[in-house]
C-alpha cells in the first residue's frame, strides 16, 4: 500500500524539492502539493491523505497551528529551517522533523519512519481471532481504525481503490483497500466473491434468482466468471 502524501510549503523551490523526493520514492504517492496551510486544510477535508510533509513558517496559518487545528488527521513530518521548532513538533506527535536544507538521504530516512508506522497500522487491518470471542477485523476509514465483526458484515462492494463494507450495526464503512486484499483476509467458508465488484456473506443470502442475490432487500449481481463456484456452493447446501 502506497502512503498518500501532501506536500505543503510557501516557498516554491522547497515545495518542488520535497514533492520531487516524494515522487521518486516507490512507497510514497504524491496526492497534491499546496503553497499554504489554508489550501492544505481544504485538501485534507476533501480526500484521504495519510502523511503531510509540512513546512512550519508560513503566512496566515503556520504548520504548527495547522497541525493543532487538525486534531484527528494525517500524520505529519515537519520541514523547517529553524531548529527551535523541533520540540513543538514532537509535542504534536509528528513522525519526524526535517531540518532544511536536507537531501534525499535525510528525506528517505524520515520516509522510512513513516513507512514503519503505516506498516504497523496496516497489520491492524488483518483479521484477528481470539479464543472464546467473535472474529473481527480492523479497517482504516478516514483517520480512524474501525472494528467490524464478521458476523455483522452483509456484503462488500468495490469502488476502484476503495471498498464499502455494509454491516448490520452501522452505516457503510468506506476504506482505502482493494476488494482482493479484503477478500484474502475474510474466512472463505463464510464469504464469497460473486462479482468483480462484490463479496457477499454467505449466511446473509435471502434468495437467488435471475443470477442475482438478495441481501437486505438489495440485489447483487453474480458475475459470469464467478457463477460456477457460487452455484456449486448452492448445490452443496440443497437437500
Amino acid at each position: 500500500m502506497n502512503i498518500r502524501c501532501l506536500t505543503v510549503d510557501d516557498e516554491p523551490l522547497a515545495l518542488n524539492l520535497v514533492s520531487g523526493y516524494v515522487e521518486r520514492t516507490p512507497f510514497l504517492e504524491l496526492a497534491g502539493r499546496c503553497n499554504s496551510a489554508v489550501e492544505a486544510l481544504r485538501k485534507v477535508s476533501e480526500e484521504p491523505i495519510d502523511l503531510l510533509f509540512l513546512d512550519i513558517q508560513m503566512p496566515d496559518l503556520s504548520g504548527i497551528e495547522f497541525a493543532q487545528a487538525m486534531q484527528k488527521g494525517p500524520k505529519v513530518i515537519f520541514t523547517t529551517a529553524f531548529e527551535q521548532f523541533a520540540l513543538a513538533g514532537f509535542r504534536l506527535e509528528a513522525l519526524d522533523y526535517l531540518l532544511k536544507p536536507f537531501n534525499y538521504t535525510d528525506f528517505l530516512r524520515s520516509a522510512n519512519k513513516a513507512r514503519e508506522y503505516f506498516d504497523l497500522v496496516q497489520k491492524a487491518t488483518q483479521p484477528v481471532t481470539v479464543p472464546g470471542e467473535l472474529e473481527y477485523l480492523f479497517v482504516k476509514s478516514g483517520y480512524d481504525l474501525i472494528r467490524i465483526r464478521f458476523d455483522d458484515i452483509r456484503y462488500i462492494s468495490g469502488l476502484k481503490d476503495y471498498v464499502k463494507i455494509f454491516a448490520a450495526t452501522s452505516q457503510p464503512v468506506l476504506s482505502l483497500l482493494s476488494l482482493k486484499s479484503l477478500e484474502d483476509n475474510l474466512p472463505p467458508d463464510r464469504f464469497m466473491r460473486v462479482h468483480r465488484s462484490y463479496i457477499v456473506a454467505l449466511d446473509k443470502i435471502v434468495s437467488v434468482s435471475n443470477h442475482r442475490i438478495m441481501i437486505d432487500q438489495e440485489y447483487i449481481p453474480i458475475g459470469e466468471q464467478y457463477k460456477d463456484a457460487f452455484y456449486r456452493f448452492l448445490e452443496g447446501r440443497m437437500p
